[in-house]
Formats: C-alpha cells, structure tokens, sequence
C-alpha cells in the first residue's frame, strides 16, 4: 500500500483518477485485441449517436455532460476519422447537426460484441459487496445536488461561527 491508498478520502479524485486511466487504458487495449481501431475517449460520441442518431452539438454536450468546448474537440476528432459528419440544420442556420457516417456505424456493428464482453466484466469487477457503481451514482447525485465547493464553504462558515 502506497501513501496515496493510506491517505483514503482524501485522495478520493486522485484514486478514482488513477481507476479511470486504468480502465481507459485496458479498454483501449480490448478494442486492440479485437482488432478495432477505436480511442475509449471517443465512446461517449459514438455511444450517444448510436442512440440518438442526430444532435446538434449543444445537445451531445448535454447527453454526454462535456463542456461545449470538449465536445467540439471529441467531434473534430471523429470527423477526421470519418465517422461522424454533419450538416447544417434547415431551421436554424448557424445550428450544426451530427450524425454517425456509415463507417461509423459499421464500428457500432463491430464493437456491439466487445461492449456485451465489457459488460460482464466491468459488472464482475464493480459488483461487489459496496456496489461500485451505485456508491457513484449515489456521490453523483449529492454533487449535483450541492457542489464539493458549496459543502467545503458551508462547513467553512460553521466552523468560523
């Protein structure tokens, strides 16, 4: 055990940073194994056209919860591999929408297997006894319900009273 694992709460970021690099990492590789040219950071993009099939940039910036200018990078990024395109809304002129290229849905054809793979063992991994993915969704929602910051300043003023 390294002096990060010791510190425990503190190092919450740092160790669920570490977890997630990680994870990317490995992912990355399990494309690679199966013969898949695909960068894990593009799979939100992907994931949610998939889906959704055509949004305008300021909608996949919401689905995905990236800041507008993030998602303008991710979708540059598939658009140099040709897997999104978009095209120019008729309502709305300076609105662009994106959409998968039919490359981009032939990835999906190809990926759908590897992700049931994910699946099972992202589940085996995170199952456990404190149920990995729930305690996220849980910390998630006490987040967007009050700010790391607006706690931190609360207790703040508290402890000054």
């Amino acid at each position: 055990m390294n002096i990060i694992d010791e510190s425990g709460i503190l190092a919450l970021s740092t160790r669920l940073q570490r977890l997630s690099e990680q994870l990317r990492k490995d992912g990355a590789l399990v494309y690679k194994a199966f013969d898949i040219d695909f960068e894990p950071k593009w799979f939100p993009v992907i994931y949610t056209l998939h889906h959704k099939e055509i949004l305008s940039v300021v909608e996949i910036a919401a689905e995905i919860g990236y800041t507008h200018p993030s998602t303008i990078s991710l979708l540059k990024e598939l658009e140099k591999q040709k897997l999104i395109r978009s095209k120019k809304d008729k309502v709305d002129e300076r609105k662009r929408l994106i959409q998968l290229t039919a490359k981009g849905k032939e990835l999906i054809l190809k990926m759908k297997p590897v992700w049931e793979i994910m699946i099972a063992v992202l589940t085996e991994v995170t199952n456990n006894q404190n149920n990995m993915l729930k305690a996220i969704k849980e910390a998630e929602e006490k987040i967007a319900s009050q700010s790391f910051l607006q706690r931190a300043l609360q207790l703040k003023a508290k402890l000054e009273q």
